[in-house]
């Protein structure tokens, strides 16, 4: 029997592993990961970015793990040598509405206690001679890094210090006892655990489903589709260029993002997937698209954003308008600029009256804790997370000092 099941080998559920491990030396801890290899889905499917948290409302657990993970993030990369760049930045307003937004922004950023300046049209033309725009407003802490390479970096040492990663291992089914908690395999196998922590990304409704906690919530797969551009273009910009959100809408916009690797990626744009975990443009899972029919939320969603869900369909269908929309600030870019480059697919929670779940949703147990719901900026808040679900676990699993579980 182990001490705690971690199940999913992304980010967060490795970052949870290594917490627990250099917390409680000596405590057993299995990482159950259904695929051949960690960072398979949501981790090694984004843009790389360390966000520095301005769009996040303040008193929010995203406001507060997002600012304490962008220093943790860096701190860990540094000491072990993980690629990382502090670029910065830059939310381009290409309106007056635009202008408007920005200045709420730069306020919610303040409330945030975040570094961010005004940025004039002038000054953009300046630092940032292929975008055009009224104005921006610029966050000099924002970067990017290899979150790969920091889920390696940190599965390394989870195994170091004695826990156990275990591939091919697919949760079929939980069952909670007084004393335990079964965990069947899809090879048929068993494992048996005091406590489970489930960090499943883009599965954790059907996770926490079997533990009772999902009556009320579903996930919905959005799929980010990205380009990467041409080699040309490579130093077409030195900033992170985003747009300023429309805060009626429920993502961010195509934004120019330097990669680790010295290149260029646009997107991602937010088009529903008919499948989870399959990245072809045209991809249907029927066992996923069922589960959609049958959530009362899904419907609600895209009836209160058909228009902008259908935008987003046309964006994907029409390489011309993607174009089109990266073109607002940056119009050198053309139409044979925009390479192949792999899509990510963000899960995202939504409730059954249709409303999104725009924070972190995390729910419990007595022997189980459940990630619900971890959309960006998760990545750079994996070890704030893995840190607040440490303290959850010293109540709820009622785990003592530096000794292994209860």
């Amino acid at each position: 029997m182990t001490d705690i099941a971690i199940i999913g080998g992304g980010i967060v559920g490795v970052a949870t592993a290594h917490t627990l491990l250099n917390r409680h030396p000596g405590i057993s801890v299995t990482v159950l990961e259904k695929e051949d290899s960690l960072s398979r889905h949501q981790t090694g499917r984004n843009s790389g970015v360390v966000h520095a948290g301005i769009y996040y409302a303040p008193g929010s657990l995203k406001a507060e793990f997002c600012r304490r993970g962008l220093a943790a993030t860096f701190a860990y990369c540094t000491e072990r040598g993980i690629a990382l760049e502090r670029p910065g930045k830059l939310l381009v307003a290409t309106s007056p509405t635009e202008m408007q937004r920005l200045a709420a922004l730069k306020a919610r950023a303040e409330q945030n206690e975040l570094e961010v300046r005004d940025v004039t049209a002038a000054e953009l033309r300046e630092l940032e001679p292929n975008i055009v725009g009224l104005g921006a407003l610029l966050s000099p802490a924002t970067g990017i890094v290899d979150y790969p390479g920091m889920v390696r970096s940190m599965a390394a040492e989870v195994v170091a210090l004695g826990g156990d990663i275990r591939f091919g291992a697919e949760v079929t089914s939980i069952t909670e006892t007084p004393n335990e908690v079964r965990v069947e395999l899809g090879d048929g196998q068993e494992l048996r655990a005091r406590h489970v922590i489930a960090c499943a990304g883009l599965n954790a409704d059907r996770l926490a489903a079997m533990c009772g906690l999902a009556e009320d919530f579903s996930i919905v797969p959005f799929k980010g589709e990205y380009y990467r551009l041409a080699p040309r273009h490579d130093a077409v910009v030195s900033h992170l260029i985003y747009p300023v959100p429309d805060p009626e809408l429920p993502f961010l916009g195509i934004h120019l993002t330097r990669m680790i690797g010295g290149y260029v990626t646009v997107g991602p744009n937010a088009v529903l997937s008919l499948a989870r975990e399959n990245y072809g443009k045209l991809a249907v899972n029927a066992g996923d698209v069922a589960d959609m029919a049958r959530s009362p939320g899904f419907w609600r969603v895209m009836r209160n954003n058909l228009r902008s869900g259908l935008a987003e369909a046309a964006n994907s269908a029409f390489k011309h308008r993607y174009l089109k929309a990266c073109q607002r600030y940056c119009p050198s870019l053309e139409l044979g600029d925009l390479l192949p480059h792999p899509a990510g697919i963000r899960a995202q929670a939504v409730m059954r009256d249709g409303t999104l779940v725009h924070d972190f949703l995390i729910r419990n147990t007595a022997r189980t804790i459940h990630i619900c719901n971890a959309p960006s900026p998760a990545a750079t808040s994996a070890l704030p997370i893995a840190d607040h679900i440490h303290k959850l676990a010293m109540g709820t699993f009622a785990l003592k000092g530096n000794s292994p579980a209860a």
